[in-house]
């Protein structure tokens, strides 16, 4: 699927390249995860079902990923939280479902609450919760730790790109504890949530997704176990589980088939 994305100037200077078409509400959201862009799977999945159905639906980069400006390397949880609300506020129209993957994810579960009238539902997929606290405690090890008190960042092995490491600042690491939720005795969010996990997910463990519902306020929340699913979730069956659960929470059905496009997820790995 071809599309020619729009730009969203921010009050910082910076650029947010973004895709958005109209239809009716509830609208949806794609919240990529941390490596990743619009252009992913799960992306184009939903952006095909929800064309077909004539629903709104928006997609986006964050700060420093895909097509925006800026190196990821400067980016944070709270400016990527502030790119997401940005594309809620000045692109979007009417009530929302948030769709959130990976680290999209934990920035759907803030988005909800910082905005809840803009938000009817909410659907995570390998939902990261404050990864990078885990990351610190999990995956940093003597040569990380190093890095970082000698140069401000590390690197991490990237098992989707042997050549490009996944580079991890001081910064960002710092920052991203004024976002943890899981530390928290209750997550204030009481729309419809969908969470889908896959068993076999190496990166963020399913049962995190455990974590999330014990700390949700909401009582109507439910969590789909894929047995053979990992991290990306993006076989053609699993798409189409994603957009099932986005419809239904819409009130529209699939077909039996629908337009899909796979793409590589650049999702990052983690031990979340």
């Amino acid at each position: 699927m071809t599309a020619t994305p729009k730009m969203l100037s921010r009050t910082n200077g910076s650029q947010l390249a973004y895709i958005h078409h109209q239809g009716s509400s509830p609208g949806v959201v794609f919240c990529s995860g941390f490596h990743s862009d619009m252009n992913g799977g799960k992306a184009l999945a939903l952006d095909a079902f929800c064309r077909t159905n004539k629903i709104q639906f928006t997609r986006f980069d964050y700060f420093g990923h895909g097509q925006s400006s800026g190196q990821i390397e400067n980016g944070s949880i709270g400016r990527w939280l502030s790119d997401t609300r940005a594309i809620l506020e000045q692109v979007t129209a009417g009530p929302q479902i948030i769709v959130g993957s990976s680290m999209g994810g934990w920035l759907m579960l803030l988005a909800a609450m910082a905005c809840p009238q803009r938000i009817q539902a909410l659907v995570g997929i390998a939902v990261a919760a404050d990864y990078t606290e885990d990351m610190r405690q999990r995956r940093l090890g003597p040569v990380q730790t190093r890095q970082l008190r000698q140069n401000g960042w590390c690197d991490l092995p990237n098992k989707y790109d042997d050549q490009e490491p996944y580079r991890i600042s001081q910064a960002l690491l710092d920052e991203a504890q004024q976002h943890l939720l899981l530390r928290r005795e209750e997550l204030p969010i009481d729309v419809p949530v969908r969470l889908l996990h896959g068993m076999l997910d190496e990166d963020v463990p399913w049962e995190k997704s455990l974590q999330v519902i014990d700390k949700l306020r909401s009582a109507d929340v439910e969590l789909l176990l894929m047995k053979t699913g990992d991290h990306r979730l993006s076989s053609p069956r699993q798409l189409e589980t994603l957009c099932a659960t986005v419809g239904r929470l819409i009130g529209v059905t699939p077909g039996a088939s629908f337009e899909h496009s796979v793409h590589s997820d650049r999702e990052m790995p983690t031990d979340a």
